[in-house]
């Protein structure tokens, strides 16, 4: 496989490897793609909770809080 980086791309990634912490620029790119994967992954639970919370408020099933200590007691219940 090959890949075209921009130039501030390819110069960013020849500093990760000039630093010594990785052997090559397959290392830094597999790094960065399992990094992106996984806020992929996140960002896709934070999309399905999301859509969860707002079905529950539509249905009226919320409870108000007016306080971050409000707040932090009724996730302390909650788990």
């Amino acid at each position: 496989m090959h890949i075209s980086l921009t130039p501030m791309l390819e110069e960013s990634v020849k500093c990760k490897v000039q630093s010594g912490l990785y052997n090559n620029a397959s290392e830094v790119i597999r790094e960065a793609l399992r990094g992106y994967l996984k806020k992929e992954q996140e960002n896709e639970w934070v999309k399905r909770e999301a859509a969860i919370g707002f079905a529950q408020m539509e249905a009226g099933a919320v409870t108000r809080v007016t306080s971050e200590a409000q707040f932090k007691a009724l996730v302390r219940a909650r788990t």
